[in-house]
């Protein structure tokens, strides 16, 4: 697999934090990076992502499913039919930030009411999958109809996570955090 050096420090970098800041757990989520119109590379199944190297991604393609697709995170046909429906999609995340997800099982949305999440974020939809029997299937379809009628990277999931997409994988990794931060300060609030 001839990946360019760089990219992989890079998805290294931010896969670690994100995990040191708990928004992945061991052998939870999931983070790829598009290196062609047609290819992305994603984590293996059995990642630990705190320690994300060249032998722990593989490389797919969006339009011929082979072999290579079983040691593949159960989460590449999301990123799959994201990258191949939204073209501004350059790397993808599957996180599952302990505030967020928490405070998307009560609410609808989230509205921060601090500075950089009201500045930077806005309102963020939670998005209710309804039934989880079926999820995983509809979730590839479900999930890039959402961002193609929201002007979002974000899609916050009840009791399932969060999916973010973005041209640059420091400000989609900001942008999760910001979120989190978000929803830690207003779960902290709402018991003073």
């Amino acid at each position: 697999m001839d990946l360019d050096k760089h990219l992989i420090e890079e998805i290294k970098h931010i896969s670690l934090s994100m995990f040191n800041k708990n928004f992945f757990s061991v052998y939870h989520g999931s983070i790829s990076a598009r290196v062609s119109n047609n290819d992305f590379i994603i984590n293996k199944k059995d990642t630990i992502l705190d320690e994300v190297t060249m032998d722990s991604l593989i490389r797919l393609n969006c339009l011929k499913q082979d072999y290579r697709w079983n040691s593949a995170s159960s989460d590449a046909e999301i990123h799959k039919h994201i990258y191949r429906t939204i073209s501004s999609a350059k790397y993808i995340s599957y996180t599952m930030p302990p505030y967020t997800t928490a405070y998307s099982l009560k609410h609808s949305k989230v509205s921060p009411l601090d500075y950089f999440g009201r500045k930077i974020l806005g309102d963020v939809i939670v998005y209710d999958p309804k039934n989880f029997n079926d999820w995983l299937e509809r979730a590839p379809y479900e999930i890039p109809q959402f961002f193609h009628k929201n002007d979002t990277h974000l899609l916050l999931i009840k009791g399932f996570g969060l999916i973010s997409y973005d041209r640059d994988i420091i400000e989609m990794a900001k942008k999760i955090s910001i979120l989190e931060n978000s929803c830690r300060l207003l779960v902290l609030s709402a018991s003073l």
